[in-house]
């Protein structure tokens, strides 16, 4: 069954195994979530678990979100994601889900908002060729042909300069190479989407052999 936690990116580091073999690593730290809410095939149609991450002041949430994290007694949170497909038959509302669900060697789907680069061109955007830079070229980084004379317009889908980055980004099969329960790290092989202190989603391998 599907399980998983939230947490955040603190960055990237290295370690060694047993047979002097370099692992580049990424460092995720998931403090404690707590299950907000079970949703089941009689109530909803589907069977998911709500989880709670990191505390927020009562004074920023409203009304309808403090009465929703009361029935877990626990504070507001400032993330709050759904995962589906787990057995909630082994999960209690206000229940405490920790880094040690996972373990070393298992692998694992990470979820992330990928660094957003504001509005690029056609090269670095989709990877064009460019022209050749000797003077008097006039042809140097622009994006070159927009495709044939005859329909005299552009096709739909044409790989064109904008906005770059900033999109949900799914790295499947990535190796947990270390988890620490005392201070709530998980040590993913890799890297994974997203500048440093972003929110992250990590769940079980879909895909997995």
């Amino acid at each position: 069954m599907t399980k998983g936690i939230l947490g955040r990116k603190i960055g990237m580091t290295q370690v060694f195994t047993e047979n002097g073999e370099l692992i580049p690593v990424t460092v995720i730290e998931a403090a404690p979530n707590v299950v907000l809410q079970k949703k089941t095939m009689e109530s909803d149609g589907y069977n998911a678990i709500q989880l709670g991450f990191e505390d927020k002041r009562e004074k920023l949430a409203n009304k309808p979100a403090m009465g929703h994290v009361k029935k877990a007694n626990t504070a507001p949170k400032r993330f709050i994601r759904e995962f589906s497909g787990v057995n909630v038959e082994e999960y209690e509302v206000g229940q405490e889900v920790k880094v040690d669900i996972f373990t070393e060697g298992e692998k694992v789907d990470v979820t992330g908002t990928s660094k957003g680069k504001g509005f690029q061109g056609s090269i670095k955007r989709h990877g064009y060729s460019r022209g050749p830079m000797s003077h008097g070229s006039r042809y140097h980084r622009g994006s070159g042909s927009m495709g044939p004379v005859d329909p005299a317009r552009v096709f739909k889908g044409k790989p064109l300069p904008g906005r770059m980055g900033g999109e949900r980004i799914t790295i499947q099969n990535l190796e947990v190479v270390k988890v620490d329960s005392e201070r709530n790290l998980l040590l993913v092989k890799g890297n994974i989407p997203g500048p440093k202190k972003t929110m992250i989603q990590i769940k079980s391998a879909i895909k997995a052999n």
